[in-house]
């Protein structure tokens, strides 16, 4: 990028920041308008009860290099937890009659793939061992899948299972527990291709590819604080509260209409969600189709307990409305360690955006007592919900030919945005790249190797 050209960066989310960021590293006046009060996004964090209480539930895996290059690039490795070995316990309800909850673990051993995951599938009590059986086909069909080929993104990763023997048992108890936090979709309508893009990434790839690793503090100060502090070490100029009205192109450059004031730039990165951008860009090629692209909610119930209801950081719930539960009491500075604070995270949650927050703190909580053996004689002393009605795109077949690439054809404008074509999910780590992918599309002079000798080694992203 030439030093000195002035990018203008719309959007504080992790796509813009990343952008920002990529831009003022490479030498230019980078300016960059949020218009909420925060930046991170989706990603941010409240206060609550003398609690720091994060909107949504954010994991990362061993295979996100991208999202782990931005936290060290902002300074805040030290506050992740590094991952872990994939190790999750799926718990069901007491069967009828019983008074144990069923617990089983999907955990993956130092085998090579696939065989790290063959010991945990064949013990996998939740399956009758038929179903466990008939997983290794799925396994050896999703590892013979090329992520290259447009026809996986024509049918639903739900057909493709049933056509590889995969029962609704083997679908709820494996297949959707993984898909549906990922694509934020079940199996029956997520695309098959970003679908065997998770599988194949983190499970498939190699053993420790899908190690979860997590942030110890809240992520407004994660994503927020810590990257305002390096975009002010970066000279980025950062501003809040910054709507933006229009976007035009001049010669040769573009103007950003803010608050009745005009920014005058060389180029600009869009990195807000999909509908804004249609809004603010409607001449782009495909723009009109990008409301094809929809939205897909997500849920998340806090619930703080009088005393400790479990001892695992992270669980998954099966035969439940549960979906995954997070111990947040040390991130959240609860100053009460008698007391638990369980975050649960409900993923493809459009059904529920209509339920009141006392009904779901008082049904999942109960669903937790049919869980945790712990949280049986606990009492809740502070609940609340948290709602993202627009949380993802809806990765349905078809949706791969709706994301549009980084360069836009036009001279000086990107997009960026998890929900452009990244190669992933609406994930922290497709939000990353799309930034860098914006950044290294602004110059047309630019080779390939150029762009690739931008990011970390290890990081490759298609940007043309």
């Amino acid at each position: 990028m030439t030093p000195g050209r002035h990018v203008t960066v719309v959007g504080g989310g992790l796509a813009g920041l990343a952008a920002a960021l990529a831009s003022a590293d490479r030498g230019a006046k980078v300016t960059l308008l949020e218009r909420r009060k925060r930046l991170g996004g989706l990603t941010w964090s409240f206060q609550h009860g003398g609690m720091s209480v994060d909107n949504g539930q954010h994991v990362f895996l061993r295979c996100c290099e991208a999202y782990q290059a931005f936290v060290e690039r902002i300074g805040a490795t030290a506050d992740l937890a590094a991952p872990a070995p994939l190790d999750i316990p799926v718990v069901s309800p007491a069967p009828a009659g019983s008074g144990a909850p069923r617990i089983a673990r999907l955990r993956r051993s130092g085998w090579p793939v696939p065989l790290h995951l063959a010991g945990a599938l064949l013990r996998y009590s939740h399956l009758p061992l038929q179903d466990r059986l008939g997983l290794g086909r799925a396994v050896v069909g999703l590892r013979r899948l090329d992520l290259d080929d447009p026809g996986l993104d024509q049918v639903t990763f739900g057909s493709w299972l049933q056509a590889h023997g995969q029962s609704r048992a083997a679908v709820a108890a494996v297949w959707d527990l993984i898909t549906i936090p990922t694509v934020n979709l079940p199996a029956r309508e997520a695309s098959l291709a970003t679908a065997a893009m998770v599988f194949k990434t983190s499970l498939l790839s190699e053993p420790a590819a899908a190690d979860i690793g997590w942030s110890r503090v809240p992520l407004g100060r994660l994503h927020g604080d810590r990257a305002a502090a390096a975009l002010h070490k970066a000279g980025v100029d950062v501003r809040t509260g910054a709507k933006v009205t229009a976007v035009r192109e001049t010669s040769p450059g573009w103007q950003v209409e803010v608050g009745g004031a005009v920014i005058d730039g060389d180029a600009v990165v869009m990195a807000v969600p999909h509908d804004e951008a249609a809004e603010l860009v409607p001449s782009l090629p495909g723009s009109q189709r990008w409301a094809e692209l929809g939205t897909s909610a997500i849920v998340d119930v806090h619930l703080v307990f009088d005393r400790k209801v479990t001892t695992w950081p992270l669980m998954a719930g099966y035969a439940s409305p549960v979906q995954w539960v997070f111990d947040r009491t040390a991130s959240s500075g609860l100053a009460d360690d008698r007391h638990q604070y369980v975050a649960v995270s409900l993923s493809a949650a459009d059904d529920l955006m209509g339920a009141r927050p006392e009904q779901l703190i008082e049904s999942t909580a109960a669903e937790l007592r049919r869980l945790l053996p712990g949280a049986g004689p606990a009492r809740v002393l502070d609940g609340l919900v948290t709602k993202e009605r627009q949380a993802t795109f809806r990765a349905r077949p078809g949706s791969a030919s709706l994301r549009p690439q980084a360069r836009t054809g036009r001279p000086g404008l990107a997009l960026a945005g998890a929900w452009t074509s990244t190669g992933w999910p609406a994930t922290m780590e497709g939000a990353v790249r799309s930034g860098w992918a914006a950044a290294a599309s602004l110059d047309v002079l630019e080779t390939r190797d150029s762009i690739e000798s931008a990011r970390p080694a290890k990081i490759t992203q298609e940007v043309a």
